[in-house]
């Protein structure tokens, strides 16, 4: 019974999801409620298989005697599958009333609900095996929701986006079986599970491998050079955007990168190496740059786009320092990331929405007429800049400190690329705010201002649940960062 509540979670969104790809439904408060239902019911079981039991490794079918699909939560998991569980039912509410100017509603939230299923699925993983196929079967499942408009934009961004993940799998694809030659086992262990007579005389060969698989992850969460499909799948729906831009798309490359680090290869083995300082460098030069890009971007959806990229190398840089107290720094921030940047991205769907507005100099004097929207936005914005007390200035913090104690002193570069990257950063969130509440012009043509107000409560409740998490995580972090101390250091 515990074991079949692992596997739930998993398997009924997807089931669900594709059940519901042939119905057409009477009218749009029958979807509603069924796809509403699934999506809660699967919250619960999630967290009930995260909190409530402990099945310990679950066998789903064995390939050979080192290969398996597997499923086991761990702490990891734990921190990964909550953040999925808890912020999927606040966009589905978000993306009811969004997506009636979308069209094609039914198979969009059939795909929605079919990749609630397979983000967890990485989430629980028990294994690299395991991890792989629910990999690359979330970009089947999301390649749908990228062309949702099917125009030339979403087709080119979709072709864009296949290919990078297509050429990211085989990059750590390679570095899967590499794993399963030089380990005796394949299921994930903190610590990492090779063997180390089987590594002695190919160490150096290994540490190319480690990059490649690195990298080939890194596809998905956007480090330079392979950054391009994000800001491409911008033209997205926005629900959809949100979660690929902060919860599962990016967040699944950052997971399997810390899985291959902390779980696959080991610390041990990697900590002081080429690799790492390689690694460093990469994730310092994508924090700048996402940054700059973004500022001088002013397309709002694509400036939040750009602020993903170098956001998500804040976490990989925490992440490649190997430590505890840089694992530590790099899941707070891929929390406090996940839900002020899904926030964000609601202000940016509400703002085209309501006045099919998308660009930075469109939304003059839009503050007091949007007034939800644009505090949320505000609110966020700060958090993201990482002004004390708000939330990204604990996890920014965590970060320098952790590069300080790992004595290495390539890690300076990336505390440099944190400073700069803060400074770009108040650049281009400041610069929307201060133009929707201190317009330049005092007078528009008339029917400028037309339809300018905040979304009804299907989209304002969401904001004002995720504005009001923000500023709460930024004022009360100690919790939630012991309890981030334990899983980076193995204990849970």
């Amino acid at each position: 019974m515990n074991q079949f509540a692992t596997i739930l979670p998993v398997i009924f969104p997807i089931i669900a999801g594709v059940a519901l790809l042939p119905v057409k439904f009477k009218n749009r408060k029958q979807r509603e409620i069924w796809v509403l239902s699934i999506t809660m019911i699967n919250t619960v079981l999630a967290l009930y298989a995260i909190y409530g039991v402990d099945a310990g490794v679950v066998n789903l079918f064995h390939f050979s005697e080192k290969l398996s699909l597997t499923l086991h939560i761990d702490g990891m998991s734990k921190v990964f599958g909550t953040m999925v569980s808890l912020l999927w039912g606040i966009t589905t509410v978000y993306a009811f009333e969004y997506m009636t100017h979308e069209g094609r509603e039914d198979k969009f939230f059939a795909f929605f609900t079919m990749t609630y299923g397979v983000v967890l699925g990485v989430a629980f993983s028990g294994n690299f095996l395991t991890m792989y196929l629910f990999y690359e079967f979330l970009t089947l499942a999301t390649l749908p929701l990228v062309m949702h408009a099917l125009d030339n934009k979403a087709r080119h961004a979709g072709k864009t986006y296949i290919f990078y993940m297509m050429f990211g799998a085989a990059l750590a694809f390679i570095g899967f079986v590499f794993i399963y030659c030089y380990s005796d086992a394949m299921e994930f262990v903190y610590g990492g599970v090779l063997n180390p007579q089987l590594v002695k005389g190919h160490e150096d060969t290994l540490l190319i491998i480690f990059l490649m698989a690195f990298f080939g992850f890194g596809v998905k969460a956007s480090v330079i050079p392979f950054y391009r499909w994000l800001p491409k799948a911008s033209v997205a729906p926005t629900p959809v955007t949100a979660l690929l831009h902060a919860v599962a798309v990016v967040k699944s490359g950052v997971f399997a990168i810390i899985r291959l680090i902390y779980y696959s290869f080991g610390t041990e083995y990697l900590v002081g190496t080429w690799a790492q300082s390689v690694i460093i460098i990469a994730a310092a030069i994508t924090i700048v740059f996402g940054s700059t890009i973004a500022l001088r971007t002013p397309h709002i959806k694509r400036r939040f786009a750009y602020s993903t990229v170098s956001n998500l190398s804040y976490i990989v840089f925490g992440v490649a320092l190997m430590s505890p107290a840089g694992l530590t720094a790099g899941l707070l921030h891929m929390i406090y990331h996940a839900v002020i940047k899904i926030t964000l991205f609601f202000t940016a769907g509400a703002i085209l929405y309501k006045t099919h507005k998308e660009y930075l100099y469109e939304v003059e004097g839009f503050g007091r007429l949007m007034p939800i929207t644009f505090l949320s936005m505000a609110l966020t914005g700060v958090s993201l800049v990482g002004i004390p007390p708000f939330a990204g200035f604990h996890s920014k913090w965590a970060l320098a400190t952790a590069a300080v104690q790992s004595d290495n002193l390539i890690a300076y570069i990336g505390i440099i690329a944190l400073i700069i990257s803060a400074v770009l950063t108040a650049l281009y969130i400041f610069y929307i705010i201060i133009r929707a509440y201190f317009p330049r012009k005092k007078e528009y043509a008339q029917g400028y201002y037309q339809n300018v107000e905040d979304p009804n409560k299907y989209m304002t409740i969401p904001l004002v649940i995720l504005t009001v998490v923000t500023v709460i995580i930024g004022l009360f972090p100690s919790s939630l960062l012991n309890v981030l101390e334990l899983v980076a250091t193995g204990v849970v």
